[in-house]
């Protein structure tokens, strides 16, 4: 029986602009890479991943009463996401994402929330309905709105799986409860820790400082093209990255990752290894791909790449 995931995150739509170089300061391009506004959002990213890979994804957000927000409604329910939670704010417009991309593939990203400023815990309780076998958090909304649905989950016996981006200093991560897996990226790990994690020594000392912060059965930092570092209190270990094929496009591997990641966890009883090569694989397939959620890959693909070896 597949996983059913309840996923309380952002959806956005993506400007996507396709450039060599992004400029400097006071700097004017001309560039003919290319602009489109495709399906975005951290939130939302996940929830195609999580029912691109098999599991039951129940999509708990925030739309605009807009053209951007009836476009991303039709698009999640054709991609077989439960959008019974997908609510609309009349005040508010489609959160919206300006996603300039460089040509080595490397993304820089500004978000205004826009409606998913407005999730509110009520929309969240009502969500639980649902009866998920796990949650699924990012900070896109509002963190007092994350931090409130992973205690509804606590108080319910259900894991917790954090996707922690976008990341702040400020945030209380202390008020969380105890969750499963913690995974912020290494540019996270530097904003949570004042360490970025570029090798074992600096990764672990990044790892201990946020084990003082967070409790959590297990640490993920992905470190992109790397791989990624595993520390779970007592122990770390290092998965390396896999290769399938030219990076073009970075925008949502972390999503695929972390949600490939979660779904296997839950699949294989708790087993992290496992979880993370199945993420790798995930984020691999992904960068190989223009857009956000649409690069993202099926089941199917992932196994046919770990079968593989990469390459």
């Amino acid at each position: 029986m597949s996983k059913k995931i309840l996923i309380v995150g952002s959806a956005n739509m993506d400007l996507s602009m396709n450039m060599y170089k992004v400029p400097a300061a006071g700097e004017t391009l001309v560039d003919d890479g290319g602009v489109a506004y495709v399906p975005g959002g951290k939130g939302a990213n996940s929830a195609v991943a999580f029912a691109r890979l098999g599991a039951e994804s129940v999509f708990c957000a925030k739309l605009g009463a807009d053209l951007h927000g009836q476009k991303l409604y039709q698009y999640y329910k054709e991609l077989g996401v439960n959008t019974s939670y997908v609510k609309v704010d009349r005040e508010n417009p489609t959160g919206l994402a300006v996603v300039m991309k460089e040509s080595d593939g490397s993304n820089r990203i500004v978000v205004y929330p826009g409606a998913n400023a407005n999730l509110t815990t009520d929309n969240v309780a009502e969500a639980f309905e649902c009866k998920p076998d796990a949650l699924y958090i990012g900070f896109e909304v509002p963190f007092a709105i994350a931090v409130a649905a992973a205690k509804m989950a606590s108080a319910r016996g259900i894991p917790i799986f954090v996707d922690a981006a976008p990341a702040d200093k400020e945030y209380p991560l202390e008020n969380l409860p105890p969750v499963e897996i913690f995974s912020p990226n290494e540019t996270e790990t530097l904003e949570y820790t004042g360490i970025l994690p570029q090798g074992a020594d600096s990764s672990l000392r990044a790892a201990l400082n946020l084990f003082k912060r967070v409790k959590c059965r297990y640490l993920v930092i992905k470190q992109g093209s790397r791989g990624a570092f595993i520390y779970d209190g007592r122990h770390y270990s290092f998965v390396p990255a896999m290769k399938a094929g030219e990076v073009v496009d970075t925008t949502a591997a972390g999503d695929a990752f972390t949600a490939a990641m979660t779904l296997k966890y839950l699949e294989n009883s708790g087993e992290i290894t496992t979880a993370v090569k199945y993420g790798t694989a995930a984020g691999a397939l992904t960068v190989t791909r223009r857009g956000a959620s649409q690069a993202i890959p099926t089941a199917d693909e992932v196994e046919a790449l770990l079968l593989s070896g990469g390459r």
